[in-house]
């Protein structure tokens, strides 16, 4: 039987042909009819699907067996997305994706603050929900794959910046020997401005970070998982300041 190594799993989610690998999405939208459109197209797409028209329900799963990643529905009744992904954000870093049908930019906004790793719009089509789902997981595994799975490729170094230390490998990040849950996204942009403190990285280089060039996000996109890290950073250090903003240019990391 032929094994796919971590950095080829990675590379076959990028293209779309995951081989082996077949990833569970669990989708939660309390529209039957939409949910069974994605579930039938996610399915197509090569995907194994888990439905749930009852959020709570969806959350009650989540706690005894997480998916691979997970799309929300943000506007749900008894609990909607936003809350969902709080909820779940107190025992996962799943990736999640959102849907949001309003035209305001504040459920999308909200959520990313809240640690989804990406949104998109309805009306959607399902070719494109597909592409972003295998791009949220993409980044997840190329970030897993650092380290390699192969004789060749040797382990990704652990970075340590004074207090703080991440180890790629391992997807874990701890602040003054804290543990951090930061998501696929967070943990990707923390790693790239800490890679080399003191270094200004622009916005436009940490998109080409965290995502990958099918996708569009703006600045506030980038914004938002900044404001987001820096807010999990604070919860266990009130004094941490080592993300600079540079108005007009970008963000840098930077510890005495």
């Amino acid at each position: 039987m032929q094994h796919l190594t971590q950095m080829e799993a990675a590379e076959g989610v990028a293209h779309g042909t995951e081989g082996a690998v077949q990833h569970r999405i669990a989708l939660v939208d309390d529209d039957r009819t939409t949910l069974t459109a994605m579930e039938i197209a996610m399915r197509a797409e090569g995907f194994k699907t888990d439905a749930f028209t009852d959020s709570r329900v969806a959350l009650d799963a989540f706690r005894r067996d997480l998916p691979d990643l997970a799309v929300l529905d943000v506007r749900m009744p008894r609990l909607d997305g936003l809350e969902l992904l709080r909820q779940l954000r107190r025992f996962s870093s799943v990736p999640v994706v959102f849907l949001t049908s309003r035209d305001e930019e504040i459920d999308e906004v909200l959520g990313l603050r809240l640690g989804a790793d990406d949104y998109i719009r309805k009306p959607f089509s399902q070719r494109l929900l597909a592409e972003r789902i295998r791009a949220v997981l993409r980044r997840q595994q190329l970030g897993e794959a650092l380290g390699g799975a192969g004789a060749t490729t040797a382990p990704a170094q652990v970075i340590e910046r004074g207090p703080l230390r991440m180890d790629p490998n391992r997807h874990a990040t701890s602040w003054n020997g804290v543990p951090l849950a930061l998501t696929v996204t967070e943990f990707l942009l923390l790693q790239a401005l800490a890679q080399r403190p003191g270094f200004v990285k622009t916005r436009d280089q940490l998109m080409d970070v965290a995502y990958s060039d099918e996708i569009y996000v703006d600045d506030r996109t980038i914004d938002s998982h900044i404001k987001r890290l820096r807010k999990k950073m604070r919860s266990v250090d009130p004094d941490f300041c080592a993300i600079e903003t540079l108005y007009g240019v970008g963000y840098r990391f930077s510890v005495d």
